[in-house]
């Protein structure tokens, strides 16, 4: 599966980015979808996560009634909304594809290569 975001940029604080991440390769409906973020001099760390019918869905708790992730298999494509944004949003956001709904990083096997999200304040 190859991973390619994009939709990052520069907002101010309170304004609104919608990342995409376009998948190809492999059957994108049978992976579960996530969006990481990492900042510089920080660990990366979980954004949001869909299973592949878009039944369960889990959120950072930093990132809970602001982002919103979606999927449309139709386009290979998972969105995340992100509203209300904050300076501490700002890193580089991941879109990620795995066999299993988790948190953790370590449950995805495909990873793109990142797109820039900077808040400004």
């Amino acid at each position: 599966v190859q991973l390619v975001e994009s939709g990052g940029g520069l907002v101010q604080a309170g304004g609104s980015l919608r990342l995409s991440c376009a998948a190809s390769g492999r059957t994108f409906n049978a992976y579960v979808m996530g969006w990481f973020r990492q900042a510089p001099g920080k660990e990366r760390e979980f954004v949001a996560a869909i299973n592949w019918t878009g039944s369960r869905i889990y959120y950072a708790d930093s990132v809970k009634g602001r982002f919103t992730i979606s999927r449309d298999d139709a386009k290979n494509t998972v969105y995340l909304q992100m509203n209300s944004l904050k300076p501490e949003d700002t890193a580089v956001y991941y879109c990620a594809a795995g066999v299993g709904a988790s948190i953790s990083s370590i449950a995805y096997d495909y990873w793109g290569q990142g797109t820039q999200v900077t808040v400004s304040s």
